[in-house]
């Protein structure tokens, strides 16, 4: 059997989909793989459909920190995920970029995109918040993916220890309480993200940043 890789071509013809989350802290590249598997599935002349929420933009795209950019559909909450890849079919694969931000049951029909239309799912996101606890929707996700794997791109804490956690920083201090999702690092924004060392977010030091 050939071992895929995250940006192996997928092969033609009826096969059952697959789901797989690919999580990590920020600035481990989940949009630039995101991006780059779209690319090289369109490449292979398969029909994507790219979907994002939240974005940093501001808008329905998905952005990367080193520049690399795509028009995306903006996943609002009431939003039939399944309603909304048949109504633009064909569709054989499906790009989900912070996918940690969906809904719960937006999450199930993904999985009933991959099991009943044969689509394959592509998720991207955080695993858990400012708080260290799981989105709901990461949590459904690490429930029912195929698939899930940790972004290998290593992100460092200011100490130089590999970062894990995302930090919430408001008035130069970590925050840990506060709504789930607060849209930060934008220039209005009251709030930035840093990620930190489990050490350095417990006791919150946030070094000379």
């Amino acid at each position: 059997m050939t071992e895929l890789s995250a940006l192996s071509a997928v092969p033609a013809g009826p096969r059952d989909g697959v789901l797989r989350f690919y999580f990590g802290p920020m600035d481990c590249g989940k949009s630039t793989l995101a991006l780059q598997m779209n690319y090289n599935h369109g490449r292979q002349g398969r029909r994507g459909l790219v979907l994002t929420k939240h974005d940093r933009s501001g808008g329905p795209r998905i952005t990367s920190r080193i520049g690399l950019d795509s028009e995306a559909v903006e996943v609002e909450d009431d939003l039939d995920l399944v309603a909304l890849v048949l109504s633009r079919k064909p569709i054989d694969y499906v790009i989900c970029d912070e996918a940690c931000f969906y809904t719960v049951p937006q999450i199930e029909q993904l999985a009933h995109l991959a099991d009943e239309h044969g689509v394959d799912v592509y998720a991207f996101g955080l695993a858990s918040d400012f708080r260290s606890q799981m989105f709901p929707a990461s949590q459904r996700l690490f429930e029912l993916a195929d698939e899930i794997s940790r972004l290998q791109v290593e992100v460092l804490c200011w100490c130089g220890r590999p970062g894990r956690l995302n930090a919430r920083v408001a008035g130069g201090k970590l925050v840990r309480t506060g709504e789930q999702i607060v849209i930060g690092d934008t220039g209005d924004a009251p709030v930035r993200y840093q990620v930190l060392c489990r050490r350095h977010y417990l006791t919150g030091d946030l070094g000379d940043a």
